[in-house]
């Protein structure tokens, strides 16, 4: 008995220790305070408003920079003005745009319109972008969002800005960094993939990115500790005809751990 009433005591210390370890002992890791949803009055809004609106998207909402950056993964955005004209022209353009303003909206619509040489889908002849059309999927801009941007690329290269603040698309909501608050975590994996707009690289679900791996059958190759070291440490391991650095790598310090092993069982199920 006294043996077995040690063994008693040993066990309830250790996991009191362990408790205790663990929950203060190991530095606790907060998600990115949430974005605040700011309603924006276009009607009330100036030019200069307008652009500032335009740049901000570019990093944040339409997740531009995730691609047009100095990896090279898609052509750099402040070349899109002086290149425009000559791309107008090339015999490979397929689009209907006939200015400037046209040009940048296209493309971010109908990206394959036209197809920088070197940036186009593998085995495409630079004839498919694979970039997606941000209107839609889980990036959404709005019109006005869509013109924002063109204002802000017209801006900051140099030329006048011809697009107009649409007076009839209503109030649209940006996100603002910082509000203090924890998020609270998400419940469903359709929220994740929305908030870090995973399906504008992945194919995933019913969205259509191709920057990155296919995820939908993910779980018939993968089981779920590789799964897990992807989302947290994209580089460790590279997909076949993947470029490093693609894929954000500090999603673990953006995510709960909640919502990192609810998308593990979900793409370890996907067979």
């Amino acid at each position: 008995m006294k043996q077995f009433l040690s063994v008693i005591a040993f066990s309830l210390l250790t996991i009191g220790l362990f408790t205790g370890f663990s929950n203060f002992g190991i530095p606790r890791i907060e998600p990115a305070p949430p974005p605040v949803q700011e309603e924006i009055d276009l009607g009330a809004m100036t030019m200069d408003g307008f652009i500032a609106l335009g740049e901000r998207l570019i990093p944040g909402k339409g997740t531009c920079t995730l691609c047009h950056n100095d990896l090279g993964r898609a052509p750099m955005l402040n070349e899109i003005v002086a290149n425009a004209a000559k791309h107008l022209a090339d015999p490979r353009y397929e689009g209907e745009a006939t200015d400037l303003g046209e040009y940048i909206y296209e493309s971010m619509v109908d990206p394959s319109a036209f197809v920088v040489v070197g940036f186009g889908k593998a085995g495409s002849g630079d004839t498919v972008s694979p970039m997606p059309d941000v209107s839609a999927g889980s990036i959404g801009l709005s019109e006005a969002e869509l013109l924002a941007i063109v204002a802000y690329l017209q801006d900051s290269g140099g030329v006048d800005v011809t697009v107009e603040i649409p007076s009839d698309a209503g109030d649209i909501e940006e996100e603002e960094e910082d509000s203090g608050e924890p998020r609270e975590a998400f419940e469903t994996v359709q929220d994740i993939i929305d908030e870090f707009a995973c399906g504008a690289c992945h194919i995933i679900g019913e969205e259509e990115g191709e920057l990155g791996p296919n995820l939908n059958a993910m779980g018939a190759s993968y089981d779920a500790a590789y799964i897990r070291q992807g989302i947290l440490d994209p580089n460790a391991i590279l997909a076949e005809g993947f470029d490093e650095d693609i894929m954000p790598d500090d999603l673990g310090t953006q995510m709960y751990a909640s919502e990192v092993e609810l998308m593990v069982n979900y793409l370890a199920g996907l067979k």
